[in-house]
């Protein structure tokens, strides 16, 4: 859907999911008013060439209709940075695990678009679910949760099944097909990171790991393991050296 049609609205008023400047949010405020501003500025230009088309005067209808446009442009155009921006105020390293994104701040359809992209990108990758910020509804109009029934919608749609977590404000989406019944806690994937392409095609490092897991300890076994490994090679090694160097003594020459 274009961004032409998006309405004006989304999660609530509280588009940060996390303890956020005032100079962050009023930079997200500033990109939206924008939008606004010339989403009015469109409409006046499309009601005026409305209204030359019914006097008759087509040239100022077709003109009218230009302008409007390019104020439709802009408002994509501003909408879009402000996606952006707030997309990676929520979803930079250390904001959510790898497994998770936050769409608080974005309208429908842009929460729409991108959960598609997200959703693809955990396939293509072999993760085996995610899990979606989509916001309890405390700060919309009435309380009504947006974003939710929307990510409903787009997991029917692929064919995937879906649960609300304890936090009302959470979801949980199996990638694989089957249930959706989250695993314990401590069968989430551990360590690593994944770099996400995010909306606007930048990557977003999402640091791995589930919340209140413990990480790490399998990944230091491994290292002792390991580490005991190379001990036995380098003895090795250090006994057999001065036989392979008496063997080459008088057929080698050193530059």
């Amino acid at each position: 859907m274009s961004a032409s049609s998006y309405p004006m609205t989304r999660i609530g008023a509280k588009p940060f999911n996390h303890s956020q400047s005032g100079d962050a949010e009023a930079e997200y405020d500033r990109l939206r008013d924008l939008a606004r501003q010339e989403a009015g500025k469109r409409s006046s230009c499309f009601d005026k060439a409305h209204q030359a088309y019914e006097r008759g005067d087509g040239a100022a209808a077709h003109q009218l209709s230009e302008e409007g446009k390019k104020h439709a442009a802009k408002m994509d155009q501003y909408n879009k940075q402000a996606s952006d921006y707030i997309f990676r105020e929520n979803n930079s390293q250390g904001r959510v695990p790898d497994d998770t994104i936050d769409l608080h701040g974005q309208f429908v359809e842009e929460a729409e678009q991108i959960l598609e992209q997200r959703i693809r990108y955990a396939q293509q990758n072999g993760q085996t679910h995610l899990h979606v910020i989509v916001g309890k509804g405390n700060h919309s109009v009435n309380h009504i949760q947006k974003i939710k029934p929307r990510v409903e919608q787009v997991c029917q749609e692929l064919g995937l099944q879906y649960s609300t977590e304890d936090n009302a404000g959470r979801m949980y989406i199996n990638l694989q097909g089957g249930p959706a019944t989250m695993p314990p806690a401590h069968s989430y994937q551990q360590g690593g990171q994944q770099g996400y392409q995010g909306p606007q095609g930048g990557q977003h490092q999402q640091q791995g790991g589930y919340p209140g897991q413990q990480q790490g300890g399998n990944y230091q076994g491994g290292n002792q393991q390991n580490n005991g490994q190379n001990d036995e090679l380098e003895k090795l090694a250090m006994k057999m050296l001065p036989r392979i160097l008496k063997k080459l003594d008088g057929c080698c020459v050193v530059m």
